[in-house]
């Protein structure tokens, strides 16, 4: 039975815009899937739709059900959600240990005393130097990368039966870019969380995902286990791509 089941999604804005359109999909428990395409493909409006963050102004058609669930997800609860710049995700005026306790004491009914420690336990988890210290530190006193940390242990509070990260690594630099994948891995085997991770990049997607999915216009390519689908894709657009990361990194 899967955690996630997607069946016939279409998104549009107006008459005219189709962000997506016609989308089946399923993840299982503990399964790694990486959405893959260019700018536009409608990978992000795929990520927010299933974690139910579309804006009011997006009309959806379809369904999103979760037959291991048995219900309708809660978000911060069921889903976890890290977003692509983690200076516009973090409160500027809020330390970042509090920022991750406030998803504890929201969605955990958890007392603030006792929240604030599991922040520490987590910022231990996802690997930042001194935590204790670092808790009480204020975003813009962080770098980029132990920001995206300290996002990634926000979204993990709750325990999450699946990690959304939306280009998560897209405004770091290429050895952090490494280090929060890594992280990624790590925390979703750990925990058993099934991930959906969306990026442009198919070298970081094929090093993470057991599944590989690519969109183009909205609409769903292909999609197959990773290592089969990068060696002989059944897709023109997804041969484009990976001949144009290929050319890049000659």
């Amino acid at each position: 039975m899967a955690l996630l089941s997607v069946r016939g999604l279409g998104v549009r804005y107006g008459n005219d815009v189709h962000a997506l359109e016609g989308v089946d999909l399923d993840l299982d428990a503990g399964e790694r899937l990486a959405i893959i395409g260019e700018s536009g493909s409608g990978k992000s409006t795929l990520a927010r739709a299933i974690a139910g963050l579309l804006p009011p102004a997006a009309k959806v058609e379809g369904s999103i059900s979760w037959p291991e669930l048995g219900r309708a997800a809660q978000n911060g609860r069921d889903i976890g959600f890290v977003f692509q710049d983690p200076a516009s995700s973090l409160d500027p005026v809020m330390t970042v240990g509090d920022q991750v306790a406030e998803v504890a004491h929201v969605n955990l009914d958890m007392a603030w005393p006792a929240a604030r420690r599991l922040a520490v336990e987590l910022l231990d988890r996802v690997k930042l130097p001194e935590p204790q210290a670092t808790a009480k530190a204020y975003p813009h006193q962080l770098s980029g990368g132990q920001k995206q940390r300290v996002a990634i242990a926000a979204a993990i509070v709750a325990g999450p039966r699946l990690l959304i990260a939306d280009e998560a690594t897209s405004a770091l630099d290429t050895i952090v870019q490494a280090e929060i994948v890594s992280l990624i891995r790590g925390l979703a085997d750990e925990d058993g969380m099934a991930l959906l991770f969306v990026s442009h990049d198919i070298a970081l997607a094929a090093n993470l995902a057991d599944t590989i999915a690519v969109f183009r216009h909205g609409r769903l390519v292909e999609t197959g286990a990773a290592e089969p689908l990068i060696a002989a894709p059944a897709s023109h657009y997804t041969r484009a791509l990976l001949d144009a990361y290929l050319g890049l990194d000659a």
